[in-house]
């Protein structure tokens, strides 16, 4: 393995729990976009489920969308396994 597919390993970190809290709870990434308080992109919410690794920052944000989108109160480690 090359340098270059150990950093695709660390960046994409398989899918996380929050794709399967959407699915369950019927939501598309614009309706957190939709329902945060503070400016986030679609984009933002795409790269989270999928596991792309976000700053500690971006995670806050996303998991604020999604308790107010949900009327929930979720943890980091609830929505993200890394």
């Amino acid at each position: 393995m090359d340098s270059q597919e150990s950093s695709e390993l660390e960046r994409n970190l398989g899918p996380q729990p929050i794709a399967d809290i959407l699915e369950a709870k019927q939501l598309t990434p614009g309706d957190l976009v939709d329902a945060s308080p503070v400016q986030m992109t679609r984009k933002m919410v795409t790269r989270a489920c999928k596991g792309r690794r976000l700053t500690p920052h971006s995670k806050r944000t996303v998991l604020q969308a999604l308790n107010v989108a949900t009327n929930e109160q979720y943890t980091i480690s609830d929505i993200f396994n890394y």
